[in-house]
């Protein structure tokens, strides 16, 4: 049997990159999947291909389409065990240059969007004694240049899993986060050209020196799909850290 057998799960931001590597990997190990995006297209290209059991896009910074995406999820998969909040964006800017609208945005998408998933996916989770795993990222526990606004969203993501884990704790929900660093995926290749600026170092060799190699969204997967499993009954409110070492280095 495999560790994810008739496990019920909505995934937002889920028809590219990290996502649906979570998406594709819940499913080789038994889970019913609904894939969400922002791109209703793209959500139903990457159900078609991963043999998904349906879509339910929304923008998650749009409340009442975030409740009917969990609502329209819940009815395709009969339920919902599990909701992992993955969808986000980045700004690459100095904080002293980005605009209050780009950073409301962020803001928006990075922290209220997880916010509104949890509060529709509640009711059906402590039904069914579910969990929720939020994607944050190893900027949530450390400063960067040019991603403060960033780095402030995930810092906040990170807090709302520990409250929401404390406050759903007696409900039997479990809510987690996954602490990536820089992973093979289109965001950060959008950084590269940012952090080479900024950093007078070549990416590659940054990335090299600080953590190894580029995390994959396959690393990322691995643990987000051990979280929701039940071998992680006695896992709530932690946040894991995939960064190859980079935040456990001082040089």
């Amino acid at each position: 049997m495999s560790e994810l057998d008739g496990k019920r799960i909505f995934i937002t931001g889920s028809a590219r990159g990290i996502g649906r590597a979570i998406a594709a990997l819940a499913i080789d190990r038994g889970a019913r999947v609904v894939i969400s995006d922002l791109d209703a297209d793209a959500a139903e290209e990457t159900c078609a291909e991963l043999g998904a059991a349906g879509t339910a896009s929304c923008d998650v910074s749009d409340e009442s389409a975030v409740q009917a995406a969990v609502d329209e999820a819940v009815r395709i998969l009969g339920g919902l065990d599990v909701l992992v909040n993955n969808a986000g964006i980045e700004v690459s800017s100095p904080l002293v240059s980005q605009s209050t609208e780009s950073f409301d945005k962020i803001f928006a998408i990075n922290v209220r969007g997880p916010f509104v998933a949890t509060k529709a996916a509640i009711p059906h989770l402590v039904q069914s004694g579910g969990n929720i795993v939020n994607i944050a990222s190893i900027a949530g526990l450390g400063g960067s240049p040019l991603l403060g606004s960033y780095c402030a969203t995930k810092a906040a993501l990170i807090q709302l899993t520990r409250v929401a884990a404390v406050e759903l704790r007696d409900s039997g929900v479990r809510v987690n986060a996954v602490c990536p660093g820089f992973a093979d995926t289109s965001m950060v290749d959008r950084l590269r050209p940012d952090f080479e600026s900024a950093t007078q170092v070549p990416f590659g060799d940054l990335v090299a020196a600080k953590q190894g190699r580029l995390g994959t969204p396959e690393d990322i997967a691995e643990v987000v799909c051990f979280v929701a499993s039940d071998r992680a009954s006695w896992v709530t409110g932690s946040s894991y850290v995939l960064d190859g070492g980079l935040t456990a280095s001082l040089v």
